[in-house]
């Protein structure tokens, strides 16, 4: 099967690149607005870009009705975000976050999420989050440029909290305890507790 990616509507190109470049780690993004109202929204087209200087992306899509969504929004207003990986305990609260609210309505309060405090910046971090990293913004960049229909932000990691009890030492950390969960196609998900090691040649 070959698919001409050049004739494909939109919502074609995504359902097949979304179901074949998989599994997709899960950005879960909270955010604060100028006045501070809080957001909290997960991401998949999400991944490490660089490590010095250490910064993530995540893509933020354009709704349909053109209008941009809260978590870059906010971010254009503050240049701050929390990044948090999401574990299997936490998947079912991280779906409860996808629903679309009006903007301002904060899905922290709508899904009951605890929330504690960051260090660096002023989202606040989701309790019990294996890994958070607190990130100031880098770059925004839309694209395509000339009529753009998502937008890459660019976050430098500033201050990662990671959960000691994920930690196989004071420098690695165990995968089986991170337990995470990342995006497939449609509505399926998938964990990371299937594995399996290869050494690289030298």
């Amino acid at each position: 099967m070959q698919i001409d990616f050049t004739t494909l509507a939109p919502a074609d190109a995504y359902r097949w690149l979304a179901s074949t470049v998989t599994p997709r780690p899960i950005a879960w993004v909270s955010t604060l607005s100028a006045d501070g109202r809080s957001n909290l929204a997960p991401f998949s087209f999400f991944q490490v870009i660089s490590d010095e200087p250490p910064t993530l992306m995540v893509n933020t899509s354009v709704r349909d009705d053109g209008s941009l969504k809260d978590t870059l929004r906010n971010v254009q207003e503050t240049g701050e975000l929390v990044i948090h990986l999401v574990s299997a305990a936490q998947a079912e609260r991280m779906n409860a976050t996808a629903v679309w609210l009006p903007h301002g309505v904060s899905e922290i309060e709508h899904a009951g999420i605890d929330t504690v405090a960051s260090e660096r910046v002023a989202p606040p971090r989701v309790a019990g989050a294996p890994v958070a990293f607190e990130c100031e913004l880098a770059e925004i960049k839309p694209y395509p440029a000339d009529a753009p229909n998502c937008y890459l932000i660019f976050a430098r990691v500033l201050l990662a909290h990671i959960d000691d009890g994920v930690l196989l030492d004071q420098t690695h950390v165990d995968p089986a305890r991170l337990d995470l969960v990342g995006r497939l196609g449609g509505s399926q998900y998938s964990y990371t507790r299937d594995r399996f090691s290869m050494t690289r040649p030298k």
